[in-house]
């Protein structure tokens, strides 16, 4: 017996809902009926545009959180049922398998929640050719499935499934790296490698000793530890430091849990803001046009190091369609985001040697770039950073906001002409940044200060949290500054949105 499901109603009722680039929910409502649904449905689209049907070949790969393996089955189950053929890559980044099924032209999909805790997951759909867009998670929404009686009255599958037999996909990503840099291009330096939970540690390991560098093992974990590229724990900033001066080491290297984010430390282990470390990548690679939110670091625009510069909304779907509108220019092409993520739009030519385009969040190009850039300069990481515009972001939420009253806020800060919302906004603000010169509604409000400030405010898309985005010339100015605009919200929400 088979039963038709709309994917819009199940999203409803299971609040597994699209975020960036796929589905994530908490693990006890990821079902199998859930996540095979979901699977059927990516397919189905792609059926749809002309990129999928019966018999072609499918990816799939998870990072290393417990439930994975489960949902996994279930999405290779789900694969079957629709006529495919299941590539079963394992445990791998989420990158290296972007590659596999972008350099074959195959559908892809990797569970993972990335580094939210485990208690949570999701699944990142690819397309032949890049990751899914907008349009794309609409098309998909919008898809009826029928499924067939496979699942129980919880809604999990009543027959274990099989993966099928390993596909390895790590030894390519590997040596597109060594390929490209070369074995002795990381000679000479002591780096430590951060492990914890992350799905690519081991891959890394080999990369950076392919590269010849000298490799410290530290903090390898087999329970999952969220580790967030954007907002670093406590723990981690005090265990780099730690490392640093213990081993004597040149920097720290890792990666959130599907390692598709970079996480570096410079000598001193002080960890690598990731809007930064996508500047000093793209300088290295001699990268001519790029793709950012509008929340990173406007030392982009004042270093002067590129032709053009596209700001977008957050999220890589929106770099994606950024970066592809810039792929038709003359110059080489990329993108990153504020965690890292770095994403190469062209190939690159460096010294007679080739590096491919990968249209997806990769950790290890933007660490082993910079990283090789500054040894050839002679430089520690410190210094190679110092180069740059002396611009610092921070970033912080005010959690258990509602949306409607962020929403609500942000409305009545911009109502009315240009002249008056600025009026408003120094009036607001003028205490912690003095006057309101522009504001930008890209994604939210962003409002840059006569002094050079910026602060810039962004209801969370799937949370009622408040998220805030300060910049200003020190690290210590943009995190008091963004202390300072989250109390005033919190302790006087009558005055701020009334």
């Amino acid at each position: 017996m088979t039963h038709t499901v709309s994917v819009a109603d199940l999203m409803t009722s299971s609040g597994v809902a699209f975020g960036t680039s796929g589905a994530r929910g908490l693990v006890s409502a990821m079902t199998d009926r859930v996540c095979f649904a979901y699977t059927c449905a990516f397919l189905q689209h792609l059926g749809d545009i002309g990129q999928f049907e019966p018999g072609m070949v499918v990816a799939i790969a998870g990072d290393l959180r417990p439930s994975t393996p489960r949902i996994l089955a279930t999405c290779a189950a789900a694969v079957l049922h629709m006529g495919g053929e299941v590539a079963y890559c394992g445990f791998v980044p989420s990158p290296a398998l972007a590659a596999y099924g972008f350099g074959r032209g195959i559908p892809s999909l990797m569970v993972t929640g990335s580094h939210i805790p485990d208690d949570r997951n999701g699944i990142k759909f690819n397309r032949v050719d890049g990751e899914i867009l907008k349009p794309d998670e609409m098309a998909m929404r919008t898809q009826d499935m029928t499924l067939p009686d496979l699942f129980d009255d919880q809604g999990m599958l009543k027959i274990a499934q099989s993966c099928g037999p390993l596909v390895d996909v790590a030894t390519d990503y590997v040596a597109r790296y060594v390929d490209f840099f070369g074995v002795k291009a990381l000679q000479g330096l002591k780096l430590g490698v951060y492990e914890h939970s992350a799905v690519g540690r081991d891959v890394l390991a080999t990369i950076v000793e392919k590269l010849g560098g000298e490799i410290i093992r530290l903090g390898r974990s087999e329970t999952f530890i969220p580790v967030d590229t954007e907002a670093v724990r406590p723990e981690d900033q005090a265990l780099a430091s730690q490392w640093a001066t213990e081993f004597g080491l040149d920097a720290i290297l890792s990666t959130d849990g599907d390692s598709d984010r970079p996480l570096l430390a410079d000598e001193t282990g002080a960890w690598i803001r990731g809007d930064v470390l996508g500047i000093l990548c793209a300088k290295a690679l001699g990268i001519g046009a790029v793709a950012t939110p509008v929340s990173c670091n406007t030392a982009l625009e004042q270093s002067g190091l590129f032709r053009e510069v596209r700001r977008t909304r957050i999220g890589s779907p929106y770099v994606i369609e950024a970066m592809n509108a810039l792929i038709d220019g003359p110059v080489t092409v990329c993108g990153y985001e504020a965690n890292g993520g770095f994403l190469l739009g062209t190939a690159v030519e460096k010294e007679y040697r080739h590096l491919p385009a990968l249209p997806t969040r990769d950790a290890v190009l933007p660490m082993l770039a910079v990283l090789v850039d500054a040894r050839r300069k002679g430089m520690a990481l410190s210094a190679l950073q110092a180069q740059l515009p002396a611009r610092y972001t921070f970033s912080e939420r005010l959690q258990y906001y509602p949306t409607n009253q962020s929403q609500a806020l942000l409305a009545h800060l911009q109502e009315g002409t240009e002249a008056q919302a600025l009026a408003r906004l120094t009036q607001m603000f003028q205490e912690l940044a003095g006057k309101a010169c522009t504001f930008d509604t890209t994604d939210g409000l962003r409002i840059t200060f006569e002094n050079g400030d910026i602060i810039h405010l962004r209801p969370s898309g799937n949370a009622p949290e408040l998220r805030c985005y300060t910049e200003s010339t020190t690290t210590t100015r943009a995190k008091s500054l963004n202390t300072q605009v989250l109390a005033m919200i919190r302790e006087k929400p009558v005055l701020v949105v009334g």
